[in-house]
């Protein structure tokens, strides 16, 4: 508890001019935030940039006074990065698209490889929870969203199994994300480890 206090108080010290508090911060979760992005992107100069800007995000939502975060500072910033993370990936095409869509793919950032025992019980838990979210959508939507992700068919086969065009398989799996994005947002959920 001690630290979330610290983290905040050392926010609030920023907020009123002491370019010294943000610092201490950086300084402070350096690591857990580099290990963070480096388990992701796997490079250093990239990690490195991602940090950069991570910051850069920081300090301007601060400086507009728009953090609230209420001493949760940590899991903000691993967001914030978590984010950028993604935005790099897409701009250099390494994340796996939908065909025929641009939606990202929720399901490429929790599947990772080099998962530990402790990452191994969270993945479990994300995906556990996703299946309950997956539930909440309409049956069409749902249909298509489980043979693309958990039976691995194409847009072709799909079309061949539920007797609908291509195209209105993609704009159900379009759907289906659209709707999986704002149950997790309406409920505040957070599906990163």
């Amino acid at each position: 508890m001690e630290l979330q206090i610290a983290d905040s108080l050392l926010i609030q010290n920023y907020i009123n001019g002491d370019e010294r508090a943000l610092e201490t911060l950086i300084r402070r979760h350096n690591q857990r935030l580099s290990s963070f992005i480096y388990s992701k992107v796997n490079d250093r100069e990239i990690t490195e940039d991602i940090f950069q800007d991570t910051f850069i995000k920081v300090i301007r939502t601060l400086k507009k006074g728009r953090y609230n975060e209420e001493g949760k500072f940590l899991p903000w910033v691993m967001r914030i990065a978590h984010n950028l993370i993604i935005d790099h990936f897409r701009k250099n095409r390494r994340l796996p698209y939908f065909e025929g869509s641009n939606t990202f793919d929720i399901f490429s950032v929790i599947h990772d490889e080099k998962l530990n025992i402790e990452k191994q019980l969270i993945k479990e838990q994300i995906d556990e929870d996703l299946v309950l979210l997956i539930e909440e959508l309409p049956k069409d939507q749902r249909d298509v969203l489980v043979m693309r992700m958990y039976k691995d068919m194409s847009f072709k086969e799909i079309s061949e199994n539920t007797g609908v065009s291509i195209n209105t398989a993609l704009g159900r799996m379009r759907y289906a994300l659209i709707n999986l994005r704002k149950i997790i947002e309406d409920n505040n959920i957070v599906l990163t480890n």
